[in-house]
């Protein structure tokens, strides 16, 4: 969306003080650690887009609460699997042995929005050690969060998405639904379905100071049915809350929750 897009969808435009007033009626409160997704083009015209976000957020949680959201990277990954673009054949061997490792500080966010890149940047911010599936996190809780991220099931239960399952931790979607929840791939990791499949990934990562082309197995993701699993989560449990937030619409749930009825659904629905 352009921004002569967002600024025509809104009737005003969205500050700190409103963003702040919208995340507080939807239910955030000081002290919660929330994974917020978001898409900030959704929320109409943003004064000094994601900086005022980032600002509003923090007021809401104050200084006990500690905000999450993710830092993927999904360029770091074996290329032979690539198909969006493709690259030739001839092209592997040397991106594998060239793409430069992980670095936490230096590696950017891929198709993460600008709302995530600049968070990653923020002092105080902790990223936590996975090449492709990192997640970035600030306050009392970023380092429980961050620290030894399994490299397989890179969102299992070696992962921030467990630790955040453990802090009975909230999922922020800002402008977003379902479809980028990644809470929900850690329900796959926790259950069972007829065809639940593993894949070869790789990716470059620094071992014992060395940089070195890791490869690992992974969960064959499949989010095709988040939507649904969303869907149905909200209108069995009565757990999600909605409401606006600048001029698109947020929605606020307990993970711990989200991802307990998502890993019945799937046992139930996937594959049958």
């Amino acid at each position: 969306m352009s921004e002569s897009d967002a600024i025509a969808r809104a009737a005003q435009p969205a500050t700190v003080a409103t963003l702040a007033r919208d995340l507080r009626a939807l239910g955030v409160v000081e002290g919660q650690t929330v994974l917020v997704h978001t898409s900030l083009s959704a929320l109409g015209y943003v004064i000094s887009g994601p900086v005022s976000l980032l600002l509003a957020l923090a007021e809401v949680l104050g200084p006990t609460g500690t905000l999450v959201m993710p830092a993927h990277s999904a360029d770091l990954s074996d290329p032979a699997a690539w198909v969006n673009p493709p690259v030739p054949l001839e092209w592997i061997s040397i991106i594998r042995a060239e793409m430069p490792a992980f670095d936490p500080h230096l590696t950017p966010t891929r198709s993460m929005g600008v709302t995530a890149e600049a968070f990653r940047h923020q002092p105080g911010v902790l990223r936590s050690g996975h090449p492709k599936v990192s997640f970035a996190a600030r306050g009392p809780q970023a380092a429980f969060i961050t620290r030894d991220h399994a490299l397989s099931p890179s969102m299992g239960e070696g992962s921030p998405l467990a630790r955040l399952y453990d802090l009975d931790a909230w999922v922020l979607l800002l402008g977003t639904d379902h479809d980028h929840n990644t809470s929900l791939h850690l329900a796959e990791v926790r259950a069972d379905w007829p065809g639940k499949r593993w894949v070869s990934d790789g990716a470059p990562i620094h071992l014992h100071g060395q940089r070195v082309w890791q490869t690992y197995s992974d969960l064959d993701w499949n989010d095709s049915d988040f939507l649904m699993i969303g869907r149905d989560f909200a209108e069995a449990t009565g757990l999600e809350r909605q409401g606006p937030i600048g001029a698109g619409s947020a929605r606020l749930m307990p993970q711990r929750a989200l991802v307990d009825f998502a890993v019945a659904w799937m046992g139930q629905q996937r594959g049958h």
